[in-house]
């Protein structure tokens, strides 16, 4: 096995401390957790990368907990979106592991719900080289919640470039029910590029 350079150990250095489970004094919860199953966590590693984290870390009832370990239960994730979460989270990445990857669409709300910039920008730079004509009308809706310039005019522009094909599809049909005016906006967005010449 390799020998770790130091900076490797540096960048490690909170991924050891959660692998070890050392002085942990938070318990995160998923919101299809069976009873008893919790991630260990320090409430200053959550805190330091997640301002969200952090104001609910310094409410009263943290403060006064007394030694007791606290749990917190993040209902919109599932258990294995929850251990991405936190596996990011302790770990110094430029790049999403394949963990992160297979769970990038959860790992993008929770970024924003929790205000973890480098994920949401690391999670939409994914989502973007990931646009296909089956995936690309569920990533322009999650582009509006909340509003994403650059998602949104990503999978937008990939929509209106690949019309043809999309709109034979069954998830087209269900898009439109849910959002007519942004499919009719769509639609003329296809028709203006076409009259310009873009799209034959």
């Amino acid at each position: 096995m390799a020998k770790q350079s130091n900076l490797e150990t540096f960048l490690g250095g909170f991924a050891k401390i959660l692998g070890e489970k050392w002085q942990v004094d938070l318990l995160l919860k998923a919101g299809d957790t069976e009873e008893g199953e919790a991630i260990s966590a320090h409430k200053l590693v959550m805190a330091a990368r997640s301002k969200v984290f952090k104001k609910m870390l310094e409410s009263d009832k943290f403060k006064v907990s007394d030694g007791k370990i606290e749990t917190v239960t993040l209902y919109e994730l599932k258990q294995e979106e929850l251990e991405a979460l936190v596996e990011f989270i302790y770990n110094n990445r430029s790049v999403l592991s394949e963990k992160e990857k297979k769970h990038v669409r959860p790992l993008y709300i929770a970024a924003d719900k929790y205000e973890i910039p480098h994920l949401r920008d690391l999670c939409r730079n994914k989502l973007i080289s990931s646009l296909n004509s089956s995936n690309a009308l569920n990533v322009l809706e999650l582009s509006l919640i909340p509003f994403d310039k650059a998602l949104n005019n990503s999978a937008a522009n990939f929509i209106v470039g690949n019309l043809r094909t999309i709109c034979d599809s069954v998830e087209f049909k269900v898009f439109t029910g849910r959002n007519p005016d942004l499919s009719v906006e769509i639609v003329k967005a296809y028709f203006t590029q076409r009259c310009n010449g873009q799209y034959v």
